[in-house]
């Protein structure tokens, strides 16, 4: 799907600048901005959003982890929190109604698939490559598993991303944007971890052909954008 602002460069550049440490974001913060990214992304003819929008988006059950129940005062609150770190700005609707428009590319640094795959984490947390593979799809297709590996090395070189755990099947990634107290909960689990790269997961004892497994990523990826169909006319009626 397209997006008319902010979209990814033809050669979706992992990065705009130098690696550099951005702030931590309150969990609030992340899914608002998150949500917006998506919305702008999956949803265009809604883009720029309300906040009642906002706020349907980031209670919504599917495609996010944990599932929230914010109240427009909470929305607010990290709107503002996104406009002083200039994330998000404020714009004025076709009515009297104040919608809000995302500068995540600019201010991650990143835009096209490795925005997508940052949007996800920030969605819905920790996430293994092929989970990471399959869910961000939705909003920038990726071919393969090696092709996620890669924008996922990408990520972590950037300083956006941290492998949790050892490298193989099951080793997940996640964002790096959590404040201290959650990072520390999360590095607890990744103290023995040593290079922070992200491996492909180990071949099945029993070999699979390719054919097989392009077929397989192709219908699951038939189901997630079916769902993911149903979902967004569902949150349009709401929004309406």
């Amino acid at each position: 799907m397209s997006e008319p602002e902010n979209a990814s460069g033809p050669d979706d550049s992992a990065a705009e600048s130098a690696p550099r440490r951005l702030p931590a974001l309150h969990p609030h913060q992340r899914r608002v901005l998150a949500v917006l990214v998506e919305k702008a992304k999956t949803t265009p003819d809604s883009y720029p959003l309300s906040l009642n929008a906002i706020q349907v988006g980031c209670n919504q059950k599917s495609n996010r982890d944990p599932v929230m129940q914010l109240d427009g005062d909470d929305v607010l609150i990290a709107l503002d929190g996104l406009r002083a770190l200039e994330a998000v700005t404020e714009i004025q609707g076709g009515g009297r109604v104040s919608k809000y428009r995302h500068h995540a590319y600019d201010w991650l640094g990143v835009r096209g698939k490795h925005a997508a795959v940052m949007i996800e984490l920030l969605l819905r947390g920790p996430q293994t490559l092929g989970e990471i593979r399959a869910r961000a799809s939705r909003m920038e297709k990726l071919e393969d598993l090696q092709t996620t590996t890669n924008i996922v090395n990408d990520l972590i070189s950037q300083n956006l991303v941290m492998a949790l755990g050892r490298p193989g099947r099951g080793q997940q990634f996640a964002h790096t944007l959590y404040e201290p107290d959650e990072m520390q909960r999360l590095r607890t689990a990744d103290e023995e971890n040593e290079a922070p790269v992200a491996t492909p997961p180990a071949q099945a004892t029993t070999p699979v052909a390719p054919a097989a497994v392009d077929s397989g990523w192709e219908s699951l990826q038939k189901q997630i954008d079916a769902l993911t169909d149903r979902i967004e006319q569902l949150e349009k009626r709401l929004d309406s």
